[in-house]
């Protein structure tokens, strides 16, 4: 199994950062936590886009986290010790500048660290990570390549895979009516795995894909992609992107696309994408629909705009929320905030034999109990599969009207559907 794998790290980088983490953590000879109360914080870290294509996406990855914060050290704490401020690294959206943060965090202590957000960001960085024996958890990485990675059983994620999101995908773009897709994809691993399970679904459901193409996201034009697309004359395409993709839709939509044949995934769930694509012409993106993990959780999403008024974008939130809340379940299941000792609990604290609760609050006192619990997210059932992915989730269907950017409906699928 991959996740039981040997990282290939080298044995000078290793030996450095294992010795970090060790004066950091605690975790040399005695500094092993194992006694609820013993004083010894548990310092979170989050890797997060400030800057970048997916800076859109910051915002409510850091409230999520410090929500969850908020509401553990309401109850007492992790272990009884209030868990400090976040560690804050940016992602960038450049893998040097990923990896070089990935670094500082485990250097400051970081006993858990929240991300990355982009999946190319995870692959930069979870060897200096997981490396170090330290739990990873994203509440955003859908990319499929991550189920395979060797991280030694220490990386998790609450949003659902490409697997199960270009399945949804397939099957909104189908019941729409349409018959011939185009796929266009960034040429990363994302788009490239997120391309292929689309087309095997779109196939299975009966559809033709008459166009598949893969673009650089770092090119200044894409007339290639858009010139491919008019050539195979879909009734339909779908986008595979980042923030670069406002670039394509401009594109494609002035090359004769209608915005009622556009389908789009999480990366351009963005409020201001009208303004992105053609800012004297907002509503040019009209009657695009898109698909993005999500939540259907009114008393959550309540709490975070009163945690943080001044948020405007949701996404990706409940996922990071519930990253943090079961870290630190996990660590009280575990009597620990040694990574090595409570990342064994992981993914019992969400096992569906347990006792259903809800909160950091309740299942905590489930624990103290003797009880096994099965935490019920804010995003959903987590219910970890032996890769460290959810097997099921909740999927948003959103879509630009008239009145700008709104949510259609919500939809829940597992991979068993």
């Amino acid at each position: 199994m991959a996740r039981e794998k040997l990282l290939g790290f080298t044995a000078a980088a290793a030996a450095l950062v294992l010795g970090l983490t060790a004066c950091a953590n605690g975790s040399d000879e005695g500094g092993d936590d194992t006694a609820s109360g013993s004083g010894e914080e548990f310092n979170f870290g989050i890797l997060y886009p400030q800057s970048g294509s997916l800076a859109f996406l910051g915002p409510p990855q850091v409230s999520g986290a410090q929500y969850a914060i908020s509401q553990i050290n309401e109850a007492g704490g992790i272990l009884g010790t209030e868990v400090p401020a976040l560690l804050e690294g940016d992602e960038a959206g450049d893998a040097a500048q990923a990896n070089e943060a990935a670094n500082s965090l485990v250097a400051d202590g970081a006993d858990a660290v929240i991300g990355a957000a982009a999946t190319g960001m995870t692959q930069a960085t979870y060897d200096t990570i997981t490396g170090s024996e330290i739990v990873q958890c994203s509440g955003s990485n859908t990319g499929a390549v991550l189920s395979e990675i060797d991280d030694g059983g220490y990386y998790y994620r609450t949003a659902p895979s490409d697997l199960l999101s270009a399945v949804v995908m397939a099957r909104k773009i189908v019941e729409a009516g349409h018959v011939s897709v185009g796929i266009v994809a960034r040429a990363d691993d994302y788009g490239a795995g997120y391309a292929e399970t689309l087309q095997g679904e779109l196939e299975n459901l009966g559809a033709e894909v008459s166009v598949n193409e893969t673009y650089d996201p770092d090119a200044t034009t894409f007339d290639s992609v858009v010139d491919a697309v008019s050539d195979g004359e879909p009734d339909a395409v779908a986008l595979i992107a980042f923030e670069e993709g406002a670039q394509v839709i401009g594109g494609l939509l002035e090359g004769g696309l209608e915005g009622e044949q556009l389908f789009i995934t999480d990366g351009l769930n963005d409020t201001e994408l009208g303004s992105k694509v053609n800012a004297d012409d907002p509503q040019i993106v009209n009657g695009i629909t898109g698909l993005a993990p999500s939540a259907e959780n009114e008393e959550f999403a309540n709490g975070l705009a009163e945690f943080n008024p001044d948020l405007e974008n949701f996404q990706f939130a409940p996922q990071v929320f519930d990253c943090v809340t079961v870290i630190a379940l996990a660590a009280e299941a575990a009597g620990s905030t040694d990574p090595s000792v409570y990342v064994e609990e992981l993914a019992n604290v969400s096992r569906p034999e347990g006792t259903e609760c809800t909160s950091f609050a309740e299942c905590r006192d489930l624990i103290a109990e003797g009880e096994e619990i099965d935490y019920q997210g804010v995003s959903g059932n987590i219910d970890f599969d032996d890769n460290g992915d959810p097997a099921a989730a909740t999927f948003e269907i959103f879509h630009f009207g008239d009145d700008g950017h709104e949510v259609l409906a919500y939809e829940e699928h597992s991979l068993n559907d």
